[in-house]
């Protein structure tokens, strides 16, 4: 399968398409990615492209915007995952059973499977340690984050994170 690295003479990369993954939508959650077939750890679930937003442009128009919810921190700015990539649901970090790679130059986000999933399972990450919503409803709160999730360490917080 590919990792979605960039070919060299054409420029191209190459979108691994696992075909057992769906949208469904979970009762608290809303819309979320589930597969319908296992997954072994370590496998290159997605690769999406990102639509990039400068500082500026960000504060002006996208923090007022729905898109605050589905952006990503990026070099400069922000980024919006196209794909799947932002139809991730949020899973406390330690729980969650998809990385991802933010590939800075490339400008992807390679989502990887963390351990074996189950059919049926739905795929989630790891927002971090500042979520805008009640874990205990998925509901949107005034509170800005949940103090029970926060990663313990600088290591297990830069394990949510990664970037290459």
């Amino acid at each position: 399968m590919s990792t979605g690295v960039i070919d060299e003479q054409s420029g191209g990369i190459a979108l691994p398409a696992l075909g057992c993954l769906e949208l469904r939508t979970h009762p608290l959650r809303g819309r979320g990615v589930f597969t319908q077939s296992p997954i072994i750890k370590g496998t290159l679930v997605h690769i999406s492209p990102v639509l990039l937003f400068d500082h500026a442009e960000y504060s002006e128009h996208g923090k007022h915007t729905k898109l605050d919810h589905y952006t990503y921190c990026w070099q400069g700015g922000f980024a919006l995952a196209l794909g799947l990539g932002s139809m991730f649901n949020h899973e406390p970090f330690g729980r969650e059973n998809i990385g991802f790679t933010r590939d800075m130059g490339a400008g992807l986000i390679r989502y990887t499977a963390l351990r074996d999933i189950a059919a049926g399972e739905e795929l989630c990450i790891c927002y971090g340690p500042n979520v805008w919503f009640d874990m205990a409803t998925d509901v949107p709160s005034d509170q800005g984050h949940s103090d029970s999730q926060q990663p313990q360490t600088a290591e297990d917080l830069l394990q949510c994170f990664d970037i290459v």
